[in-house]
């Protein structure tokens, strides 16, 4: 779990420091920052959704997790979720912007992708912390730059990447599988990659997606490939 702490650590302490450098720069700069993190967010998910070799499985995939998603109102309940932390520690946000929002985007952001599944196997089955190491770098930076536009809200999630990856490290033997087919890896970080697209053009203001609805397509990709693979 080694990988995981530092991870969530990272997050934790980009958000503070985020939050902190927040107190001093005016909204129409936040603003724009937010922007161009969109458009990164965008870019990163255009690159990582290259990847995907098969398009029936993808669109299989999205189609039927957004049909669980939206039956369990993934998106509903985490953003009361957000809502309920910001009950409980208004006075971290100072009032000035809801926590719901950044926990909801960070979340997801910093939990879908390819390196939060690997990197949480490898550091599972044999300690190798690398990769989750690099993602922790990455997180730090993001989770800065998220704080200074959407506020408290990104710190909370180093919570959901404590528990999502931490159980992925615990369950890194049953998932073992999925780091000996290439297949099913490119197929997961395609459909991880176009959510975050999606994300993306919520946060530079295009649309108002229900992103968290998406994420049990990633859980229907690799079973899919399976099948596909199967026949």
């Amino acid at each position: 779990m080694l990988g995981v702490l530092v991870n969530t650590a990272a997050i934790l302490i980009g958000g503070i420091v985020g939050l902190l450098v927040n107190k001093g720069i005016p909204e129409r700069f936040s603003k724009a920052i937010l922007t161009g993190i969109g458009l990164c967010v965008i870019y990163i998910g255009i690159k990582g959704a290259l990847a995907g070799e098969n398009a029936i499985i993808l669109i299989a995939a999205i189609v039927l997790g957004v049909a669980v998603g939206t039956a369990l109102d993934l998106d509903g309940r985490l953003n009361r979720l957000g809502e309920m932390l910001e009950k409980r520690f208004s006075r971290i946000s100072g009032g000035k912007s809801p926590i719901a929002p950044g926990f909801v985007t960070a979340s997801i952001l910093f939990c879908v992708g390819a390196m939060a599944v690997i990197g949480s196997i490898n550091s599972g089955l044999t300690g190798d912390h690398t990769m989750i190491y690099t993602k922790s770098t990455l997180d730090l930076i993001a989770s800065a730059m998220l704080a200074v536009s959407l506020g408290a809200g990104v710190a909370f999630a180093a919570v959901s990447v404590f528990v999502y990856q931490g159980l992925l490290v615990l369950l890194a033997q049953l998932l073992r599988p999925l780091l000996d087919n290439p297949s099913i890896i490119a197929e997961m970080q395609c459909v991880g990659s176009l959510i975050i697209i999606a994300l993306g053009l919520n946060l530079i203001g295009l649309t108002k997606i229900k992103v968290a609805n998406y994420l049990p397509a990633i859980i229907f990709a690799p079973i899919i490939c399976v099948i596909v693979e199967l026949f």
